[in-house]
């Protein structure tokens, strides 16, 4: 079996059994149609391109891993625990730096914003991105790997894990002792400040696996949101999602600028 269907496959399980989990036990209750449109938008999403570019993710990561694994800053180390350890380090940072700056600068927002026009907050939603957000992030990755130099292996088991969170921090679910976890590691409690409709909120806990980034950045927040997605920008089907990113709020707010106000009374 090739690694890219290996870590498809552990990708697939861990969100079959995360549906399960929100199914018998949901933390938060979505209308029916705002659960179906979310579930039914994310999926399709993820059958058009994101099984592509799972497989092109994990194949390019490894094939660029395995031509300049010799060549990066950890290349001189020998391949023991210590490396592991550095090597997901830098790799959660660097994961960390790259939802940081697809929020901060206008560019990459467009194409992020399509995972957080998400009315519902759902296992599904960790498949609800757009086609160039993730091709984007693939080169990034790719860059990555050349820069640091890891084992073509131990890249396939960080993207093993990190696709795991991804579902896991979705999950419309709670558990005993959630909030000391969090203190740790990215869950669902944490990641759903993130999915805030307010612009103040959802420009926080932008951490991956690790909770130790937004501490030390200052840009973690506990809190519990009121409403869930986009404010002004919605998509209720495939093809709304998809051209969503080619529409900014910048657009929006000159078209209500073009409107003729009504007189004061």
């Amino acid at each position: 079996m090739l690694p890219s269907q290996i870590l498809f496959g552990l990708a697939i399980l861990a969100f079959i059994a995360l549906v399960v989990v929100e199914k018998l036990k949901p933390y938060r209750h979505f209308t029916n149609k705002i659960k179906k449109e979310s579930f039914v938008t994310n999926t399709t999403a993820f059958l058009f391109n994101n099984i592509i570019l799972t497989v092109l993710r994990a194949t390019s990561l490894f094939f660029v891993a395995q031509q300049f694994s010799s060549h990066g800053l950890l290349s001189g180390m020998g391949n023991h625990p210590v490396k592991w350890i550095l090597a997901f380090l830098l790799y959660d940072l660097a994961i960390y730096a790259w939802h940081v700056a697809s929020h901060k600068y206008e560019f990459l927002w467009r194409f992020h914003k399509v995972h957080h026009s998400d009315k519902s907050f759902n296992t599904s939603t960790g498949f609800r991105f757009h086609v160039i957000d993730l091709f984007f992030e693939i080169l990034y990755k790719c860059a990555f790997v050349v820069i640091i130099g890891v084992d073509a292996y131990l890249v396939l088991v960080m993207e093993s894990v990190q696709s795991f969170f991804i579902f896991f921090h979705h999950s419309n679910i709670t558990f005993n002792n959630e909030k000391r976890l969090s203190e740790f590691i990215i869950t669902p409690y944490l990641h759903r400040t993130h999915h805030s409709t307010l612009r103040s909120e959802h420009d926080s806990n932008y951490g991956i696996v690790l909770a130790f980034w937004d501490k030390l950045f200052g840009s973690r927040k506990d809190l519990v949101p009121k409403k869930i997605g986009l404010d002004i920008l919605a998509a209720e089907n495939f093809l709304q999602l998809f051209f969503l990113a080619f529409i900014t709020e910048r657009t929006i707010k000159k078209l209500f600028q073009m409107i003729p106000k009504g007189r004061k009374l």
